[in-house]
């Protein structure tokens, strides 16, 4: 049975340009979508929720890469159709299908999914940004990304090009307990990678556990923080 748990906060920024989806279908099956609107470019907020309103209403039903890279770039072509020769709105955008004992996943810019097998951190996704660049050629490692100069500038997104390349994974979800948390950069930069693992493990629920991490972030942000926001989904064995 799935439990789910979704939260977005507009931060110190005058606008909240995140937008966290799902829509849910019989026998479990889910496609939760988080996606962050680049301020930079204008137009964020419509962006981010073109790209995951497409995503949802499209979705038929399965947890299959294929078909969810396909989703994804039509998500694209609806962003690039909005904009105008003013405001070149972007989105990252990630996105989570479940369907029986399947999950797959999809990515395109520095939104992150994290994946806990029995309350250990099991993948991550790699950013599609600058600062990501560094770590894959040794420059910096990857705890040096969170704060790096370079962390902001995303290298692929939704309403960059026609032809956007997406990034997807897949996992059996055999035995054991399973845990999802898709976050954008807002929430990430400020809750580490182990403290995810613990507040999970000491969470009653994936609404707990987000409001734990939470309570983290807000002890650590400045006044002018970035917009965050975050999904959670527990899988618990009937």
């Amino acid at each position: 049975m799935l439990d789910i748990a979704t939260y977005t906060d507009i931060g110190g920024r005058p606008r909240n340009e995140d937008t966290v989806r799902y829509t849910a279908k019989e026998g479990d099956r889910l496609c939760l979508v988080l996606a962050d609107g680049l301020g930079g470019h204008g137009g964020g907020e419509q962006a981010s929720s073109t790209a995951a309103d497409s995503i949802c209403r499209g979705w038929g039903g399965t947890a299959d890469p294929e078909a969810l890279k396909a989703l994804v770039r039509e998500a694209n072509r609806r962003v690039l159709d909005i904009q105008t020769p003013q405001c070149a709105m972007k989105t990252t955008v990630t996105v989570l299908t479940l369907a029986g004992r399947c999950a797959v996943w999809a990515h395109a810019g520095d939104s992150r999914l994290y994946y806990f097998h029995n309350g250990a951190l099991a993948f991550q996704t790699r950013d599609h940004s600058a600062a990501q660049l560094g770590v894959l050629l040794g420059d910096i490692t990857p705890e040096q990304i969170r704060f790096h100069e370079d962390r902001s500038r995303v290298l692929r997104a939704l309403g960059q090009d026609e032809e956007l390349s997406v990034e997807t994974g897949r996992q059996e979800l055999d035995g054991g307990g399973h845990a999802f948390l898709l976050c954008s950069d807002g929430f990430w930069e400020y809750v580490l990678e182990p403290e995810m693992e613990k507040d999970l493990n000491s969470a009653a629920g994936p609404e707990d556990w987000l409001e734990r991490m939470r309570w983290r972030l807000k002890k650590r942000i400045p006044e002018n923080n970035d917009n965050n926001t975050a999904a959670a989904v527990w899988i618990n064995e009937r």
